[in-house]
């Protein structure tokens, strides 16, 4: 049984998901079908929970994660499984932003309720507990994948995470996803089409490792979302972009996020994140994340108006 500890009956279990910096890509297709196109960056939400026999109360801290807290709880029910105990979460993933927060604390915890049961969820038992909650990123996939969100479910993988930096921009405050889906404008049908030709290029610009047609793609869809999520400084930002040398903008759709996307695998990589950083500060606090195939790597991350190093193991 993969269960990181049992001891006495009392069973632990830790569940780990990685976030994103918004969409490379999100609209609609025909019959207007919604959609995004995950973008899988080092950042991480951590789930632990603790299930003791004779405990009936599931507690979950913070106390107010509790759409996490109705997962767990949806999970052991289903299983037949009636111990109480707590439920911890911890998330690099700021909330409000296009992050996917909310999203990875869930998949945290549907794995992290999985390992303490022994039952390790696959990707599509985890979309069936999150499709009861509220529409969610597909963080259950590795790669990246055109995920129908407010279905919660997969509609196709597109292909391994491309070796990208991004310069992200918080230009400030906090969307609701929820509410966002709940009241965005409908997508016209010409738009339709374009994001239908837009996702099949995507896809062969990964499979081909294309990187300037992704930051073509992603920057197309960050100027076609202005009219449901504005970006007051997405020209600017855009404007920096070619300065530096940078392959495209993306956004958080549904968020606060503008970022630059850079090669990682760019020679004069470190010059053009300075330069980028320094062009950008003037906009909102700036942070510098990796697509997840860069984990391990120093992460150079803005706080409080400073740039400090970290490393993610």
């Amino acid at each position: 049984m993969s269960v990181e500890s049992v001891v006495d009956g009392v069973r632990t279990g830790l569940g780990v998901s990685f976030g994103t910096f918004g969409e490379l890509l999100q609209g609609a297709l025909e019959p207007n079908q919604d959609f995004l196109v995950t973008l899988p960056i080092a950042r991480w939400s951590t789930a632990r929970i603790t299930l003791v026999p004779g405990h009936t109360e599931l507690r979950v801290e913070p106390a107010v994660k509790l759409k996490a807290l109705q997962v767990a709880r949806a999970m052991l029910d289903r299983h037949g499984i009636s111990h109480g105990g707590t439920l911890v979460l911890a998330s690099e993933l700021p909330e409000g932003k296009g992050m996917a927060s909310s999203s990875a604390d869930l998949v945290a915890t549907v794995r992290a309720v999985g390992d303490a049961i022994g039952m390790p969820p696959t990707a599509e038992e985890t979309e069936s507990y999150l499709r009861e909650v509220e529409p969610t990123d597909g963080l259950m996939y590795r790669d990246v994948v055109a995920f129908r969100h407010r279905e919660v479910r997969l509609h196709r993988v597109l292909g391994p995470v491309p070796p990208l930096t991004i310069v992200g921009i918080d230009e400030g405050g906090q969307v609701d996803t929820v509410a966002f889906n709940a009241s965005r404008p409908v997508i016209a049908p010409a738009h339709r089409r374009e994001y239908h030709t837009l996702l099949d290029e995507l896809g062969t610009a990964l499979a081909d490792g294309d990187l300037a047609t992704i930051g073509r793609i992603a920057t197309r869809s960050a100027v076609l979302n202005q009219e449901r999520c504005y970006k007051s400084n997405l020209d600017r930002i855009n404007e920096i972009c070619r300065d530096v040398g940078g392959l495209g903008i993306v956004v958080a759709h549904s968020g606060t996020m503008v970022g630059i996307v850079l090669s990682g695998a760019d020679p004069q990589l470190s010059g053009k994140v300075e330069q980028a950083v320094a062009a950008c500060v003037q906009f909102g606090p700036v942070s510098v994340d990796r697509t997840l195939d860069a984990v391990g790597v120093p992460t150079l991350i803005r706080t409080s108006g400073t740039v400090r190093e970290s490393y993610v193991d």
